[in-house]
């Protein structure tokens, strides 16, 4: 059925949804859908304010007037002058000469005090916030590995810092019938071969061994993934090595990302020196389970 009227539309993780009978509170959510935004949504939002104030101000003083220097005391000339008090720039050109003059400055100049501590704090907020550089790969296969059907996909970190106790956790989302005939979204936790490490540096080959514990256990083809609508949700958390802070990212897979009788071409290449080449260009690529090796 499509949406109703009034339905908010929201995209979470790749995720595409209706809501109805939310209450939102823009204002309270001020500082958390700031620190959301992109970062020139936040500059050009600072900026807005910065000069709508001043267009505030610019108005008070064209209707008190008593500011001296200015040769047309035009509605440029008092923004000009409202801009060099609250930015304290003090040319000295132009300047208060009345009492009504003076209050308004007096009260811009405070104003302008807290707008730009307030903006300050914002800026660093944001760019103190620890954030990854962590890659997943497009697609997650589902092949023999070991003789037994295993689930797997890599994750990648981008940086050349060290994520220390990284921890994975997996989550699958599967779509079936109660009793009662009612569909019901299930999550299961999956249990992975390696769920944590000391240290991740480069590539992290994660794996869940599809056997009769498994809440994949009979999903064997692409219409068995589709039928059931499958969703996987990943969450990567660890210590930032050089900020010291936590870290932490997610991803989603979906039933049209999970490739079943594929495996992920290797990275990993020995050298006749007896070193090795890391070949991050095959990080997303795969090929079908009965093609040879390399």
């Amino acid at each position: 059925m499509p949406p109703p009227p009034g339905a908010r539309k929201v995209t979470q993780q790749g995720s595409t949804f209706y809501v109805i009978g939310d209450e939102r509170h823009p204002i309270r959510d001020a500082y958390h859908t700031f620190l959301r935004a992109p970062w020139w949504v936040s500059l050009a939002l600072i900026a807005a304010g910065f000069f709508l104030a001043n267009l505030v101000f610019a108005t008070v003083y064209v209707a008190v007037g008593g500011v001296g220097g200015s040769e047309h005391e035009s509605f440029f000339d008092m923004l000009s002058f409202s801009v060099q008090t609250m930015g304290t720039v003090g040319y000295g050109v132009m300047h208060p000469d009345s009492h009504a003059a003076n209050i308004v400055m007096i009260v811009e100049s405070m104003v302008g005090i807290i707008v730009t501590a307030l903006a300050t704090g914002l800026v660093f907020a944001k760019f103190s916030r620890p954030t990854t550089r962590v890659a997943f790969s497009k697609t997650a296969v589902i092949t023999q590995f070991e003789g037994k059907r295993t689930l797997i996909f890599r994750v990648g970190n981008r940086r050349s810092n060290v994520i220390v106790e990284a921890q994975l956790h997996v989550v699958a989302m599967l779509t079936r019938k109660t009793a009662e005939g009612e569909t019901f979204y299930k999550a299961h936790d999956l249990t992975l071969v390696r769920d944590r490490q000391v240290g991740m540096t480069r590539g992290w080959t994660v794996m869940h061994v599809i056997d009769e514990a498994s809440p994949l256990f009979a999903i064997d083809n692409a219409d068995a993934l589709k039928a059931a609508e499958l969703e996987i949700y990943i969450a990567l958390t660890g210590i930032d090595d050089v900020s010291m802070q936590a870290v932490h990212t997610m991803h989603q897979y979906v039933d049209s990302d999970v490739r079943c009788g594929q495996r992920f071409v290797d990275t990993l290449q020995p050298l006749e020196d007896g070193t090795f080449l890391l070949d991050l260009r095959n990080f997303h690529e795969t090929v079908p389970d009965h093609m040879p090796r390399a």
